[in-house]
């Protein structure tokens, strides 16, 4: 493989695009994204290993889905590239930052989950002929004179064979030489693995910090809308953004009618729902925000501060058999995803459930 390769790209959950571990949308990857709202003790911490010139060879950064862990990655190995550590910010124009944006940079790699085009999905792991990339690469002299970087965006996929190419790294550094990993799950990882790597927690954003983003990335959205979005996506820009290009306010709509209308529900309504729903996109969007938001009411219950729409549905069904419908919702999405079943039955049958 060449340097500056990608070894995988997708384009949000759907095809192929650029580098995108997160759930960003079309228009914007992270490694093109020029911006990271939130986050700022994070990126200090990032500015001061570099002023001090303690720069540990493996970072991991970890938080929840699409809060900004590859778009920190990225900024990282940009100022890694360009030198200087007044701030991780850098003009889109600077030569570093179109080469990094575009995949070509000489002295950077990024694994991730492949694409499956027989499937049209992300593969489930990081194929180990990816990870072998890995130390060959950050072994070779810096084309340009600085650092090489490896990033492993989502590195909680690695599989075996893949997680002993990282450990060789890790208990091997190279000279000049930086791996920086990604993960929404890092229990997933060895803790080997964890316990050689400086920890970067990414928090989720504050409802002001991501009603910032939100108002960057979607000027022509009307206020109400995004402050819906943000309301969904429990503190996660990226959440919010494929929301939106997703048609998660539409679908989330749904969702709203359907616990509106518990404990009955009309049959011929939950037909005409499941005929919106075919897409693959948009059924996997409806059981995620159907659940979350049973989730949601029963822990605002338990917390006295349901509001209420969430207090009328805990007085549906006591806490006990709601946890069961929210199991078994989970299984009917899982089964269908995993044995490509009728996604219309799918969505017919758990409604059924809720009825």
């Amino acid at each position: 493989m060449g340097s500056g390769a990608v070894v995988r790209s997708t384009l949000s959950r759907d095809g192929p695009s650029g580098s995108r571990a997160e759930p960003w949308p079309s228009f914007m990857t992270p490694r093109e994204n020029p911006h990271l709202i939130g986050q700022e003790s994070a990126e200090r911490a990032v500015l001061d290993a570099l002023a001090g010139h303690r720069l540990h060879h493996a970072w991991l950064i970890t938080g929840p889905e699409g809060v900004g862990k590859a778009t920190l990655a990225f900024r990282f190995a940009r100022r890694l590239f360009a030198g200087g550590a007044a701030s991780l910010q850098m003009d889109p124009s600077h030569p570093v930052f179109r080469r990094v944006a575009a995949g070509s940079h000489a002295d950077l790699l990024t694994v991730e989950r492949e694409w499956d085009d027989k499937k049209k999905r992300l593969k489930k792991n990081i194929s180990a002929e990816s990870a072998r990339e890995i130390p060959g690469f950050l072994h070779l002299t810096p084309a340009e004179g600085g650092w090489r970087v490896v990033i492993v965006d989502g590195a909680e996929d690695v599989n075996p064979q893949s997680a002993n190419a990282l450990l060789k790294v890790l208990e091997e550094p190279p000279a000049r030489a930086v791996l920086i990993l990604t993960s929404a799950a890092p229990g997933r990882l060895l803790p080997t693995i964890r316990s050689r790597c400086r920890h970067l927690a990414l928090p989720p954003l504050s409802d002001a910090d991501l009603m910032r983003t939100l108002a960057l990335y979607l000027p022509d959205m009307k206020p109400a809308e995004r402050e819906h979005l943000a309301a969904l996506a429990e503190g996660s820009p990226g959440r919010a953004l494929a929301l939106a290009e997703q048609g998660g306010l539409q679908i989330a709509a749904l969702v709203a009618e359907v616990l509106a209308g518990l404990p009955g529900f009309p049959v011929l309504r939950a037909y005409e729902m499941a005929d919106k729903l075919r897409d693959e996109s948009a059924f996997e969007l409806f059981f995620s925000l159907l659940r979350g938001a049973i989730a949601n009411a029963l822990t605002a219950n338990l917390r006295g501060a349901a509001d209420a729409a969430q207090a009328r549905l805990a007085s549906v069904r006591g806490t006990a058999e709601w946890g069961a419908l929210w199991s078994r919702l989970g299984d009917i999405q899982r089964e269908t995803d995993q044995h490509n079943l009728d996604r219309r039955q799918a969505v017919v049958a758990g409604l059924s459930l809720l009825r």
